[in-house]
């Protein structure tokens, strides 16, 4: 990424349509402070009818982002409410971790100059992809992005940010990887991080550029080497795999990335226990060096907290993930109070940095469909952003799995569009819809048992679906059998139906062993009822009941407001 590319304020932006006029705080005696504020006036450099497009495609349709707006109070975000002669900042943010989009007041060939800078790849590389969530009572449905940090050093730029030399134009790391989930109401958003060292069997992926088939992993492997196998998109997939959630888009910035980000936002505050120094006598760490206290980080520190383990908590990935999480917390809390984004010059530097720097799937069409999700976003109130990190625990050599159990009820909570913070609200009970074909006599369903109890963590359980068939055989479901299955993991346990006149048949199954009725799902995959044992039923011959609604308290959640976090110092990295 050349730094051309980012300081392209002046002349060229506003050749290419950037209004300047649209801004708060303009200087003293410019055109944008004594305008009269009027919902009429046309925007500067919109093109002959005044409105401006989002770049959504190549016709030059497109909604309008210019003209001006009718001044509104800012009480609550930082701004002075209600003076005369100034405008409001229209601006949208997308503020992942690092990732941060924000465009505002731009003309259709501005939009259409961001866009011809507009990274994409293959969303998912995998064979298989899980169902998305079905719709709620006003059709709305959850929005799920991937977050991958990169570890590339690839290119001049990155290379010259450190780390090790043999790792130089090396398979690329996924240095940071968090799953962000949007409730379908838009009334709250989860976070979810993986440490990036997370012992995983990564799926199979076929590289979309070369064709290259890697196939799924025998062994256990790091999660972060799932980018190195074909792309981000296996990455993707790699997330499908291991949580059974459908996962809409992805977002992934490299480490110049992050440097040109953090500048552009002008400082994120961060907070540390003691003096820290992340460097030892080895030489190894981040080069991180901070007092104690609050300090506002930008640039190369920036990139530097986000590296850091040594030195935090107890020097593992696991100090490094909640980092992050303060980070990204923080971030969120500098854009929403506006302080550093009010000057024009700063907020075109910045739209234009968070295009060089992100690389999006390609269902992602235009800057201004990451102009629509920043709004979706921001639309959330702080209060009820909460950061997570998947439960884990350490084996035998130290590295870091899944935690049996908790991890999944965390992945439960996603799947089902339950806020992490615990404030959901109360749901009427709902009757399911009758069937189109009521069920046959159990006697007269066929149904294939199917053995899918493994895990990330546990080899599947030898003869599960031959107990499972035995059981329903003595619920006079005589026609039950079990089937070898050359996949061994699964998520939760479900009974799969092919079409609608097989639903009631489905549901009888589901009923005889104690399944709740969500579980049964309709799939192209099943030839007949077919219930798939998933690793949540690994013991009994009664489906256990589901654990209450509460996020594990392994999660280490964080409250997007809670502006009192402070990075703890390990013992040995002070100064």
């Amino acid at each position: 990424m050349g730094s051309s590319s980012v300081h392209g304020e002046g002349t060229r932006a506003r050749n290419l349509g950037w209004d300047e006029s649209l801004y708060e705080d303009a200087a003293p005696g410019s055109a944008a402070q004594d305008a009269p504020d009027t919902p009429d006036a046309p925007a500067a450099g919109s093109g002959d009818s005044g409105s401006s497009a989002s770049g959504s495609g190549s016709s030059g349709s497109g909604r309008r982002r210019g003209g001006s707006r009718r001044r509104q109070p800012e009480g609550g975000r930082g701004g002075k409410g209600g003076s005369k002669g100034k405008r409001v900042l229209r601006w949208g943010a997308i503020s992942l971790a690092v990732l941060i989009l924000g465009t505002a007041g731009a003309g259709y060939l501005y939009y259409e100059y961001l866009n011809s800078k507009l990274q994409k790849e293959k969303l998912s590389l995998g064979d298989s992809r899980p169902d998305k969530a079905a719709p709620n009572a006003a059709g709305q449905t959850p929005l799920n992005i991937l977050l991958i940090g990169s570890d590339a050093r690839d290119n001049p730029e990155n290379k010259s940010l450190g780390g090790a030399k043999n790792s130089f134009d090396s398979p690329p790391l996924a240095d940071v990887q968090m799953l962000l989930h949007m409730s379908a109401d838009r009334s709250n958003i989860s976070v979810v991080s993986m440490p990036r060292d997370t012992l995983l069997k990564l799926p199979k992926c076929t590289d979309p550029k070369t064709g290259k088939v890697h196939a799924e992993t025998v062994n256990r492997r790091k999660a972060n080497e799932s980018l190195g196998r074909g792309g981000p998109g296996c990455t993707v997939s790699t997330w499908e795999s291991l949580t059974n959630i459908h996962i809409d888009h992805f977002m992934m910035i490299d480490f110049g990335g992050v440097v040109s980000m953090a500048d552009a936002i002008g400082g994120v505050p961060v907070c540390v226990q003691q003096n820290v120094y992340s460097r030892d006598r080895k030489g190894k760490g981040s080069g991180l060096k901070l007092p104690k206290g609050t300090t506002p980080v930008k640039g190369e520190q920036a990139l530097q907290w986000l590296r850091t383990r040594y030195g935090f908590e107890d020097g593992t990935d696991i100090g490094r993930t909640k980092a992050q999480h303060m980070y990204m917390n923080s971030m969120v809390r500098e854009l929403r109070a506006n302080a550093k984004l009010t000057d024009p010059n700063k907020l075109r530097k910045l739209a234009e940095a968070a295009i060089e720097a992100l690389k999006v799937d390609d269902t992602i069409n235009s800057v201004g469909e990451l102009f629509d999700l920043g709004t979706q976003l921001k639309s959330v109130p702080t209060n009820r952003i909460t950061m997570s990190t998947m439960p884990w625990r350490y084996t035998p050599t130290k590295d870091v799995e899944p935690m049996p159990g908790d991890a999944e009820q965390l992945f439960r909570l996603v799947r089902e569009d339950l806020p992490l913070d615990g404030k959901a609200a109360k749901k009427p009970a709902k009757k399911d819809p009758e069937p189109d074909k009521p069920a046959q006599a159990p006697g007269e369903i066929g149904v294939t048992v199917l053995n899918r109890t493994g895990d990330n963590t546990q080899p599947a359980v030898p003869r599960r679906a031959s107990a499972i068939a035995e059981v329903l055989t003595g619920k006079g479901f005589t026609r039950a059998s079990s089937a070898k299955d050359p996949v061994s993991t699964a998520g939760a346990t479900v009974v799969n139906y092919p079409s609608a006149d097989m639903e009631g048949d489905a549901r009888a199954v589901a009923k005889a062993l104690g399944l709740p009725s969500g579980a049964v799902k309709k799939s192209t995959d099943a030839s007949g009822v077919t219930v798939i044992v998933g690793a949540d039923w690994r013991t009994g011959s009664t489906y256990p009941k589901p654990k209450d609604d509460k996020t594990p308290s392994t999660a280490s959640i964080l409250n997007g407001e809670d502006d009192k976090a402070c990075m703890k110092i390990q013992p040995g990295y002070t100064w």
